[in-house]
């Protein structure tokens, strides 16, 4: 009896590793396709933002920007809205998921 529950404990214990690395970096890549356009098809879809969150806290964002008539960069906002609220639906996501894991984690171990 001992044996298996080693032999349980161990094999949650690999699930888990797996787990967390693959959800140790959180990827949210935002996409824009031109409907209007004669090669129109999200297959042809182009990255406007892209935001990469390690689960250490370092992240990294690429946001779109554009020129405006004098020249300037500027942040095209409609997309960059668009991509906060991406990035706020996959943390959460990731957040809701590990706490389940380790909801699930608890009642193996009995606490």
């Amino acid at each position: 009896m001992a044996n298996e529950l080693t032999n349980a404990l161990k094999s949650a214990a690999e699930k888990i590793a797996v787990y967390v690395d693959k959800v140790a970096t959180l990827t949210v890549q935002t996409e824009y396709v031109e409907l209007d356009s004669a090669t129109s098809s999200f297959n042809n879809a182009k990255p406007v933002a892209s935001t990469v969150i390690k689960l250490d806290g370092d992240c990294k964002t690429v946001v779109p920007m554009q020129r405006n008539d004098a020249g300037a960069l500027v942040t095209a906002d409609a997309l960059y809205e668009l991509h906060e609220r991406n990035v706020a639906t996959a943390i959460d996501y990731r957040a809701r998921m590990m706490n389940a894991m380790l909801q699930s984690l608890r009642e193996a171990i009995g606490r």
